[in-house]
Order: structure tokens, then sequence, then C-alpha cells
């Protein structure tokens, strides 16, 4: 029986294999440890055999160290696999599940991302948590000098230009030691507004290197981080 279709369940340190022929019989069932289980693939798996993983934090990885080897790599969304677990949830059922979800003619699969693509993400996540601090931030010292009688303007821009002035001036009504704590926040911010900006800026720099992302800037409405975004979501096979 040759193997044609291999689910794989990816984990920590212990990855379960579940493998069938053409007319779906299982060939092969087997669990390994992280550093061995590609080579069991390598042995067991004839080159050009599709082999499909639920789409997680790894399984790029995992799927372009399969995609050197010679294997067509299949990534599905969790969601899809479930239907096909046949009985309590575990491991192997896990592996099972994914080898029946990938043989479905009209399975949905996501693309495997390039290491480049993942770089674009990871700074586009960096940026999105380090804006909610920033904003979190502002919110904090809006409050803060609220309860001092002052009224906070709006926008991050604004209230940067503003804390200088309410730090100097004498008749406001701020404490010595609340300026003490007002001076601290305002360096918190600008490090988090200089961060935001790095990062902004690492990225529209990227873009100019990247063809799809520069077709996608040819768009009505559609600027260097939104292009960016794009791209590292799509990738090249799908822009």
């Amino acid at each position: 029986m040759t193997i044609i279709r291999v689910g794989v369940d990816i984990a920590k340190s212990v990855f379960h294999v579940h493998g069938a022929d053409r007319q779906g019989k299982t060939c092969w069932q087997g669990k390994y440890s992280r550093s061995k289980w590609l080579d069991a693939i390598s042995k067991k798996v004839p080159v050009n055999a599709e082999i499909g993983m639920e789409a997680c934090a790894s399984s790029h990885h995992w799927a372009r160290e399969l995609q050197k080897r010679g294997y067509q790599v299949r990534l599905i969304a969790a969601q899809f696999v479930k239907p096909y677990v046949k009985s309590n949830k575990n491991d192997r059922v896990d592996a099972e599940a994914i080898c029946e979800a990938m043989s479905r003619p009209n399975m949905r699969f996501v693309t495997p991302k390039s290491v480049e693509q993942q770089n674009i993400q990871a700074m586009h996540r960096i940026r999105e948590e380090l804006v909610a601090q920033r904003t979190a931030k502002a919110n904090q010292i809006r409050g803060l000098v609220g309860e001092y009688g002052i009224i906070a303007p709006v926008g991050i821009h604004q209230l940067r230009r503003a804390l200088p002035c309410w730090l100097e001036e004498a008749g406001n009504g701020l404490t010595y030691p609340f300026r003490l704590l007002l001076s601290n926040l305002a360096e918190d911010l600008r490090y988090l507004n200089d961060r935001v900006q790095k990062l902004t800026d690492q990225i529209t720099e990227s873009v100019q290197r990247d063809p799809v992302a520069k077709r996608l800037m040819t768009l009505r409405g559609v600027g260097p981080l939104i292009a960016s975004a794009l791209a590292g979501a799509l990738g090249r096979e799908n822009a």
C-alpha cells in the first residue's frame, strides 16, 4: 500500500501521524518526537505525497520544512477539521481527522506563509499591540489630569504637545508630586509613540521592496500599511 496522504497533529514535543492510501485505508499511524517526526515522514512517505496539518502558529514553519523535502502541504483551519473527528478528541484522532478532511474535494486550504510574510505579520502584530498600549496610556493621562480640572485635547499628537505646557504652567493646580508622576507618564507616551513610528517606518520601507505590496498601493485608498498587511496575509500566489 502506497501512502498518498498524511495527517499530522503537531504539538510542542510529540507529533501524531496518520497515513492513508488512495482508497482512504489506514496505512500508518505513529507518534514521534519533535526532532524525529520529519525523518519518519521521509522514510515512510513517498515524495510528492500530501501532508496535512491544522493551520496554527508553528504550522507554516513545518510546512516550509516539508516543502523542502518535496512534499505538498495542505494547511486546514481547525474549524474545518472538527467535523471529521470521529470519537473522543485526542492527538491520534485529530491526525486521522486531518487526513480525512484533506481528501474532501471542496475543502478550503490555507496557503503556507514564507519567512518574509511572517516577518511582515510580526511587525504588524507588534505595532498593533504598541498602538493599543499607547492609546491606553493616553487615556490614563486624560483621566488623571481631568481630576485636576484639565481638559485634555483629542488626539495623541495634540496630547503630547499639551503635556510640556501643563508641566511648566505653575498656576494650573497640579501639585509637585503629581507633576513628577505626569512627567514619567509623558516619557512613557513618548517611548510608545517612538516605537510605533519606528515600526511604521520599517513597514513602509519594506513595501518598497515588495512588488505585491507596490501593486496593491495602486488601488484607490490603499496606503503602505494596508498594502503591507494584505501582502503579508495573502502572499504572492493570491495577490
